[in-house]
């Protein structure tokens, strides 16, 4: 693994991808870690750097080490107390499901004269092409326009955890997010990494992000293949 240039220590980087990966069923609730060395060779870093990562993950109450047995998974989904809403992958790994990603493109683009994106990050932004597999197969398609930065360094920390970690380790602080849904027709390039006929028609999701200054941090396209698993948001109170 390629780990990107952040101010954060490493530790905090490798805590999380590991986070990301319990939270998207790569390692499912009541299993076991990987042995140290391993994660020490996936992620090119120290004993130590693991130790800490893992340390973290425990206080959070995500994992529990046993001497002789190893570390384990008990707990699979994230706490919030500012909202009363389950995220979807977290309500699909609690279905049994196991999801991937992987970052498809990424580039550096003009954004033109006018037009949402122009007004939202100017004259340029990054456009990153991304895959969610459910179970292997793929599921839903996102292009994410985020402010413009070196693409090399964001492949290497979005093939690794969410886009919203991703931007944490950046130090950006979501403040306010805006979703509109819709039913729309992908591209033929989307359809087939999607593994669809051109013109299928798919759940469409709009999504906006702003920071505590009311910058523009994200504005993402998804295309999801709603017949495989319908969209949910589960609401605790």
């Amino acid at each position: 693994m390629a780990t990107s240039q952040t101010k954060q220590p490493l530790y905090v980087k490798v805590h999380g991808i590991l986070k990301d990966r319990i939270l998207h069923g790569q390692y499912a609730l009541h299993s076991f870690l990987p042995p140290e060395p391993k994660l020490e060779q996936e992620f090119a870093v120290s004993k130590i750097t693991v130790r800490n990562a893992v340390k973290l993950l425990v206080q959070e109450g995500y994992l529990e080490t046993s001497s002789g047995k190893g570390t384990r998974v008990i707990r699979n989904t994230s706490t919030s107390k500012l909202s009363t809403w389950k995220k979807f992958t977290e309500i699909l790994v609690e279905e049994g499901y196991r999801i991937g990603k992987q970052v498809l493109h990424a580039e550096i683009i003009r954004t033109g004269s006018e037009g949402h994106l122009r007004e939202l990050f100017g004259e340029s932004c990054l456009r990153v092409e991304r895959l969610y597999s459910l179970d292997d197969t793929p599921y839903i398609h996102y292009i994410h326009y985020l402010p413009a930065r070196a693409e090399d360094e964001v492949i290497s920390g979005l093939e690794g955890q969410s886009l919203y970690g991703w931007l944490e380790d950046q130090g950006i602080t979501i403040a306010r997010m805006r979703d509109e849904f819709s039913v729309g027709s992908p591209d033929v390039g989307i359809a087939d990494s999607l593994g669809i006929p051109p013109g299928t028609p798919l759940l469409k999701r709009l999504r906006f992000a702003y920071d505590e200054q009311g910058h523009a941090v994200e504005c993402s396209e998804g295309y999801y293949r709603a017949g495989m698993h319908p969209y949910v948001v589960n609401y605790e109170v």
